[in-house]
Protein backbone atom coordinates (compact mmCIF):
# COMPACT_ATOMS: atom_id res chain seq x y z
CA UNK A 1 0.00 0.00 0.00
CA UNK A 2 2.88 2.36 0.77
CA UNK A 3 4.21 1.61 -2.69
CA UNK A 4 0.83 2.49 -4.26
CA UNK A 5 0.73 5.78 -2.40
CA UNK A 6 4.22 6.75 -3.61
CA UNK A 7 4.44 5.38 -7.13
CA UNK A 8 4.39 8.19 -9.66
CA UNK A 9 2.41 6.13 -12.18
CA UNK A 10 -0.32 5.00 -9.77
CA UNK A 11 -3.82 6.16 -10.65
CA UNK A 12 -4.50 9.33 -8.69
CA UNK A 13 -7.67 7.88 -7.19
CA UNK A 14 -5.91 4.75 -5.89
CA UNK A 15 -2.99 6.82 -4.59
CA UNK A 16 -5.36 9.09 -2.65
CA UNK A 17 -7.20 6.13 -1.14
CA UNK A 18 -3.91 4.54 -0.07
CA UNK A 19 -2.79 7.80 1.55
CA UNK A 20 -6.09 7.98 3.43
CA UNK A 21 -5.64 4.49 4.88
CA UNK A 22 -1.99 5.17 5.80
CA UNK A 23 -2.97 8.43 7.48
CA UNK A 24 -5.65 6.72 9.52
CA UNK A 25 -3.22 3.96 10.47
CA UNK A 26 -1.01 6.60 12.08
CA UNK A 27 -3.85 7.39 14.47
CA UNK A 28 -5.13 10.61 12.90
CA UNK A 29 -8.89 11.25 12.86
CA UNK A 30 -10.92 11.74 9.69
CA UNK A 31 -10.82 15.55 9.79
CA UNK A 32 -7.06 15.68 10.27
CA UNK A 33 -6.45 13.29 7.37
CA UNK A 34 -8.89 15.27 5.17
CA UNK A 35 -7.08 18.52 5.95
CA UNK A 36 -3.71 16.94 5.23
CA UNK A 37 -4.77 15.45 1.89
CA UNK A 38 -7.08 18.35 0.93
CA UNK A 39 -10.18 16.24 0.48
CA UNK A 40 -13.50 16.04 2.31
CA UNK A 41 -14.01 14.25 5.61
CA UNK A 42 -16.76 12.19 3.94
CA UNK A 43 -14.22 10.87 1.43
CA UNK A 44 -11.89 9.82 4.24
CA UNK A 45 -14.76 8.14 6.10
CA UNK A 46 -15.87 6.25 2.99
CA UNK A 47 -12.50 4.71 2.14
CA UNK A 48 -11.57 4.08 5.77
CA UNK A 49 -14.78 2.06 6.15
CA UNK A 50 -14.23 0.22 2.85
CA UNK A 51 -10.70 -0.77 3.93
CA UNK A 52 -11.89 -2.05 7.31
CA UNK A 53 -14.57 -4.19 5.65
CA UNK A 54 -12.74 -5.47 2.55
CA UNK A 55 -9.05 -4.69 3.17
CA UNK A 56 -7.11 -3.93 -0.04
CA UNK A 57 -9.95 -5.10 -2.30
CA UNK A 58 -12.08 -2.33 -0.84
CA UNK A 59 -9.87 0.36 -2.35
CA UNK A 60 -10.73 -0.56 -5.95
CA UNK A 61 -13.74 0.83 -7.81
CA UNK A 62 -16.91 -1.17 -7.78
CA UNK A 63 -18.12 -2.51 -11.14
CA UNK A 64 -20.07 0.12 -13.01
CA UNK A 65 -23.61 -0.61 -14.28
CA UNK A 66 -24.23 -1.35 -17.95
CA UNK A 67 -22.82 -3.75 -20.48
CA UNK A 68 -19.16 -3.85 -21.48
CA UNK A 69 -17.92 -1.47 -24.11
CA UNK A 70 -18.35 -2.98 -27.57
CA UNK A 71 -16.88 -0.20 -29.75
CA UNK A 72 -13.11 -0.36 -30.03
CA UNK A 73 -10.76 2.59 -30.17
CA UNK A 74 -9.80 1.58 -33.71
CA UNK A 75 -13.42 1.76 -34.82
CA UNK A 76 -13.84 5.22 -33.32
CA UNK A 77 -10.64 6.36 -35.01
CA UNK A 78 -11.86 4.97 -38.33
CA UNK A 79 -15.10 6.97 -38.10
CA UNK A 80 -13.27 10.19 -37.21
CA UNK A 81 -10.65 9.84 -39.96
CA UNK A 82 -13.25 8.97 -42.58
CA UNK A 83 -15.42 11.92 -41.55
CA UNK A 84 -12.55 14.39 -41.74
CA UNK A 85 -10.63 13.08 -44.72
CA UNK A 86 -13.14 11.56 -47.15
CA UNK A 87 -16.59 11.92 -48.66
CA UNK A 88 -19.12 9.20 -49.48
CA UNK A 89 -19.83 8.17 -53.09
CA UNK A 90 -22.20 10.58 -54.88
CA UNK A 91 -22.45 12.94 -51.90
CA UNK A 92 -20.67 16.05 -50.65
CA UNK A 93 -20.65 15.04 -46.97
CA UNK A 94 -21.32 12.15 -44.63
CA UNK A 95 -24.69 11.47 -43.05
CA UNK A 96 -25.22 9.16 -40.10
CA UNK A 97 -26.89 6.62 -42.38
CA UNK A 98 -24.03 6.65 -44.92
CA UNK A 99 -21.35 6.36 -42.24
CA UNK A 100 -23.26 3.57 -40.51
CA UNK A 101 -23.47 1.70 -43.80
CA UNK A 102 -19.74 2.14 -44.36
CA UNK A 103 -18.62 1.06 -40.88
CA UNK A 104 -21.30 -1.43 -39.84
CA UNK A 105 -22.02 0.58 -36.70
CA UNK A 106 -25.48 1.86 -35.81
CA UNK A 107 -26.62 5.36 -36.72
CA UNK A 108 -26.99 6.10 -33.00
CA UNK A 109 -23.35 5.13 -32.39
CA UNK A 110 -22.17 7.30 -35.29
CA UNK A 111 -24.15 10.22 -33.92
CA UNK A 112 -22.65 9.77 -30.46
CA UNK A 113 -19.10 9.60 -31.82
CA UNK A 114 -19.64 12.77 -33.84
CA UNK A 115 -21.15 14.52 -30.83
CA UNK A 116 -18.28 13.49 -28.54
CA UNK A 117 -15.73 14.88 -31.02
CA UNK A 118 -17.71 17.98 -31.95
CA UNK A 119 -18.22 16.97 -35.60
CA UNK A 120 -21.26 18.20 -37.57
CA UNK A 121 -20.89 17.10 -41.20
CA UNK A 122 -24.37 18.39 -42.10
CA UNK A 123 -23.47 21.97 -41.20
CA UNK A 124 -21.37 24.49 -43.09
CA UNK A 125 -20.38 28.06 -42.23
CA UNK A 126 -19.56 30.61 -44.90
CA UNK A 127 -16.66 33.05 -45.01
CA UNK A 128 -14.76 35.20 -47.47
CA UNK A 129 -11.25 36.41 -46.83
CA UNK A 130 -10.63 40.06 -47.52
CA UNK A 131 -8.51 40.93 -50.55
CA UNK A 132 -8.12 44.55 -49.45
CA UNK A 133 -4.42 45.58 -49.82
CA UNK A 134 -4.97 47.99 -46.90
CA UNK A 135 -6.58 45.32 -44.72
CA UNK A 136 -4.12 45.53 -41.80
CA UNK A 137 -4.17 49.32 -41.60
CA UNK A 138 -7.97 49.47 -41.68
CA UNK A 139 -8.23 46.67 -39.13
CA UNK A 140 -5.99 48.48 -36.63
CA UNK A 141 -7.87 51.74 -37.26
CA UNK A 142 -11.34 50.31 -36.60
CA UNK A 143 -10.38 48.07 -33.68
CA UNK A 144 -8.47 50.98 -32.17
CA UNK A 145 -11.66 53.05 -32.17
CA UNK A 146 -13.48 50.22 -30.37
CA UNK A 147 -10.86 49.52 -27.71
CA UNK A 148 -9.37 53.01 -27.27
CA UNK A 149 -11.91 55.60 -28.43
CA UNK A 150 -10.60 59.17 -28.59
CA UNK A 151 -11.54 61.63 -25.87
CA UNK A 152 -14.20 64.28 -26.48
CA UNK A 153 -15.55 62.22 -29.36
CA UNK A 154 -18.35 59.82 -30.24
CA UNK A 155 -17.77 56.66 -32.27
CA UNK A 156 -20.70 55.54 -34.43
CA UNK A 157 -21.03 52.39 -36.52
CA UNK A 158 -22.89 53.33 -39.70
CA UNK A 159 -24.53 51.28 -42.42
CA UNK A 160 -27.70 50.90 -44.46
CA UNK A 161 -30.10 47.98 -44.53
CA UNK A 162 -31.37 48.38 -48.06
CA UNK A 163 -34.25 46.79 -49.95
CA UNK A 164 -36.38 46.17 -46.86
CA UNK A 165 -39.58 44.87 -48.42
CA UNK A 166 -43.12 45.65 -47.37
CA UNK A 167 -44.64 42.18 -47.76
CA UNK A 168 -48.30 41.40 -47.31
CA UNK A 169 -49.15 37.73 -46.92
CA UNK A 170 -51.85 36.45 -49.23
CA UNK A 171 -53.88 35.11 -46.28
CA UNK A 172 -54.00 35.85 -42.55
CA UNK A 173 -51.68 33.80 -40.37
CA UNK A 174 -52.91 30.97 -38.17
CA UNK A 175 -51.88 31.73 -34.57
CA UNK A 176 -49.66 29.43 -32.56
CA UNK A 177 -51.44 26.72 -30.57
CA UNK A 178 -50.22 23.99 -28.19
CA UNK A 179 -48.35 21.48 -30.33
CA UNK A 180 -48.58 23.65 -33.45
CA UNK A 181 -46.35 26.58 -34.49
CA UNK A 182 -47.66 29.75 -36.08
CA UNK A 183 -48.50 29.08 -39.72
CA UNK A 184 -48.08 31.60 -42.55
CA UNK A 185 -48.63 31.41 -46.27
CA UNK A 186 -45.53 31.15 -48.41
CA UNK A 187 -46.79 33.65 -51.00
CA UNK A 188 -47.19 37.38 -50.57
CA UNK A 189 -47.71 40.67 -52.36
CA UNK A 190 -44.86 43.16 -52.59
CA UNK A 191 -45.75 46.77 -51.83
CA UNK A 192 -42.33 48.38 -52.33
CA UNK A 193 -39.11 48.80 -50.39
CA UNK A 194 -37.38 51.17 -48.02
CA UNK A 195 -33.84 51.57 -46.67
CA UNK A 196 -32.96 51.84 -42.98
CA UNK A 197 -29.94 54.07 -42.30
CA UNK A 198 -28.51 53.48 -38.82
CA UNK A 199 -25.65 54.89 -36.75
CA UNK A 200 -25.06 52.97 -33.51
CA UNK A 201 -23.17 54.58 -30.65
CA UNK A 202 -20.40 52.16 -29.65
CA UNK A 203 -20.39 53.47 -26.07
CA UNK A 204 -24.04 53.02 -25.12
CA UNK A 205 -25.75 51.20 -28.02
CA UNK A 206 -28.18 54.00 -28.83
CA UNK A 207 -29.06 54.43 -32.50
CA UNK A 208 -29.64 57.39 -34.79
CA UNK A 209 -31.77 56.27 -37.73
CA UNK A 210 -33.45 57.47 -40.89
CA UNK A 211 -35.65 55.85 -43.51
CA UNK A 212 -35.35 56.67 -47.21
CA UNK A 213 -36.98 55.10 -50.25
CA UNK A 214 -33.77 55.29 -52.24
CA UNK A 215 -30.19 54.39 -51.44
CA UNK A 216 -27.89 56.96 -53.03
CA UNK A 217 -25.18 59.39 -52.00
CA UNK A 218 -27.88 62.05 -51.70
CA UNK A 219 -29.70 60.06 -49.02
CA UNK A 220 -26.46 59.23 -47.24
CA UNK A 221 -25.59 62.94 -47.17
CA UNK A 222 -28.96 63.67 -45.57
CA UNK A 223 -28.24 61.02 -42.96
CA UNK A 224 -24.82 62.51 -42.21
CA UNK A 225 -26.50 65.89 -41.75
CA UNK A 226 -28.93 64.33 -39.27
CA UNK A 227 -26.06 62.73 -37.32
CA UNK A 228 -24.22 66.07 -37.23
CA UNK A 229 -27.34 67.78 -35.89
CA UNK A 230 -28.01 65.23 -33.14
CA UNK A 231 -24.48 64.88 -31.77
CA UNK A 232 -23.46 67.70 -29.36
CA UNK A 233 -21.33 70.38 -31.00
CA UNK A 234 -18.39 69.91 -28.61
CA UNK A 235 -17.76 66.30 -29.72
CA UNK A 236 -15.85 64.99 -32.70
CA UNK A 237 -17.66 62.34 -34.73
CA UNK A 238 -15.94 59.17 -35.95
CA UNK A 239 -18.03 57.04 -38.30
CA UNK A 240 -17.16 53.42 -39.06
CA UNK A 241 -18.63 52.31 -42.39
CA UNK A 242 -17.98 49.94 -45.29
CA UNK A 243 -16.58 50.65 -48.73
CA UNK A 244 -19.92 51.08 -50.52
CA UNK A 245 -19.64 53.57 -53.37
CA UNK A 246 -22.11 56.07 -51.90
CA UNK A 247 -19.84 56.51 -48.87
CA UNK A 248 -16.99 57.72 -51.11
CA UNK A 249 -19.02 59.76 -53.60
CA UNK A 250 -17.75 63.29 -54.45
CA UNK A 251 -20.89 64.70 -52.81
CA UNK A 252 -19.88 63.03 -49.54
CA UNK A 253 -16.27 64.17 -49.82
CA UNK A 254 -17.45 67.75 -50.33
CA UNK A 255 -19.76 67.50 -47.32
CA UNK A 256 -16.97 66.09 -45.13
CA UNK A 257 -14.66 68.94 -46.17
CA UNK A 258 -17.31 71.41 -44.99
CA UNK A 259 -17.83 69.49 -41.72
CA UNK A 260 -14.31 68.74 -40.43
CA UNK A 261 -15.45 67.34 -37.07
CA UNK A 262 -16.84 64.29 -38.91
CA UNK A 263 -14.35 61.57 -39.96
CA UNK A 264 -15.06 58.38 -41.88
CA UNK A 265 -13.19 55.16 -41.08
CA UNK A 266 -13.60 52.33 -43.58
CA UNK A 267 -13.65 48.63 -42.76
CA UNK A 268 -11.68 46.35 -45.12
CA UNK A 269 -13.55 44.87 -48.07
CA UNK A 270 -15.50 41.68 -47.27
CA UNK A 271 -15.23 42.48 -43.56
CA UNK A 272 -18.73 43.51 -42.52
CA UNK A 273 -18.14 41.53 -39.29
CA UNK A 274 -15.98 44.45 -38.14
CA UNK A 275 -18.98 46.80 -38.13
CA UNK A 276 -20.99 46.39 -34.93
CA UNK A 277 -24.12 47.92 -36.46
CA UNK A 278 -24.58 44.65 -38.36
CA UNK A 279 -25.53 43.03 -35.07
CA UNK A 280 -28.16 45.73 -34.58
CA UNK A 281 -29.58 44.93 -38.01
CA UNK A 282 -29.69 41.29 -36.95
CA UNK A 283 -31.99 42.19 -34.06
CA UNK A 284 -34.22 44.27 -36.35
CA UNK A 285 -34.53 41.34 -38.73
CA UNK A 286 -35.21 38.71 -36.05
CA UNK A 287 -37.64 40.79 -33.99
CA UNK A 288 -39.57 42.60 -36.71
CA UNK A 289 -38.77 41.95 -40.36
CA UNK A 290 -38.56 38.16 -40.44
CA UNK A 291 -42.32 37.79 -39.94
CA UNK A 292 -43.39 41.20 -41.17
CA UNK A 293 -46.83 41.58 -42.77
CA UNK A 294 -47.40 45.09 -44.10
CA UNK A 295 -49.92 46.38 -46.60
CA UNK A 296 -47.79 49.41 -47.53
CA UNK A 297 -44.29 50.87 -47.27
CA UNK A 298 -45.68 53.54 -44.96
CA UNK A 299 -46.92 50.88 -42.54
CA UNK A 300 -43.53 49.13 -42.65
CA UNK A 301 -41.66 52.36 -41.98
CA UNK A 302 -43.98 53.21 -39.08
CA UNK A 303 -43.24 49.85 -37.45
CA UNK A 304 -39.48 50.26 -37.97
CA UNK A 305 -39.55 53.72 -36.35
CA UNK A 306 -41.54 52.33 -33.43
CA UNK A 307 -39.07 49.45 -33.04
CA UNK A 308 -36.02 51.74 -33.05
CA UNK A 309 -37.70 54.03 -30.49
CA UNK A 310 -38.23 51.05 -28.20
CA UNK A 311 -34.60 49.97 -28.72
CA UNK A 312 -33.34 53.41 -27.67
CA UNK A 313 -35.32 53.25 -24.45
CA UNK A 314 -33.12 50.33 -23.36
CA UNK A 315 -30.15 50.30 -25.76
CA UNK A 316 -27.76 47.35 -25.79
CA UNK A 317 -24.10 48.19 -26.44
CA UNK A 318 -22.02 45.47 -28.07
CA UNK A 319 -18.63 45.23 -26.40
CA UNK A 320 -15.66 44.53 -28.67
CA UNK A 321 -12.98 42.41 -26.97
CA UNK A 322 -10.53 41.15 -29.63
CA UNK A 323 -7.38 43.12 -30.34
CA UNK A 324 -6.14 43.55 -33.90
CA UNK A 325 -3.21 41.23 -33.17
CA UNK A 326 -5.55 38.49 -31.92
CA UNK A 327 -7.68 38.82 -35.07
CA UNK A 328 -4.63 38.60 -37.31
CA UNK A 329 -3.43 35.51 -35.45
CA UNK A 330 -6.84 33.85 -35.89
CA UNK A 331 -6.88 34.68 -39.59
CA UNK A 332 -3.37 33.32 -39.90
CA UNK A 333 -4.44 29.99 -38.40
CA UNK A 334 -7.46 29.89 -40.71
CA UNK A 335 -5.33 30.52 -43.78
CA UNK A 336 -2.90 27.82 -42.63
CA UNK A 337 -5.75 25.32 -42.29
CA UNK A 338 -7.01 26.23 -45.76
CA UNK A 339 -3.54 25.83 -47.22
CA UNK A 340 -3.11 22.41 -45.60
CA UNK A 341 -6.51 21.14 -46.70
CA UNK A 342 -5.34 20.61 -50.27
CA UNK A 343 -8.15 22.70 -51.81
Amino acid sequence: MTRDARRAKSAQALALRSKIVLGCADGADNKAVADQLRCSANTVSKWRKRFVEHRLDGLTDEPRPGGPRTISVDQVEDVIVATLESTPPNATHWSRAKMAQRTGLSKTTIGKIWKDFGLKPHRVDHFKLSTDPLFIGKLYDVVGLYLNPPEAAVVLCVDEKSQVQALQRSQPAFPMMPGMPERRTHDYVRHGTTTLFAAMNVADGSVISSLHRRHRAVEFKKFLTKIDAEVPDDLEIHLICDNYGTHKHPIIKTWLAANPRVSLHFTPTYSSWLNLVERFFGYVTADLLQRSDHHSVQALEADIRKWVTAWNQEPKPFVWTKTADQILNSLGRLIQRISNSGH
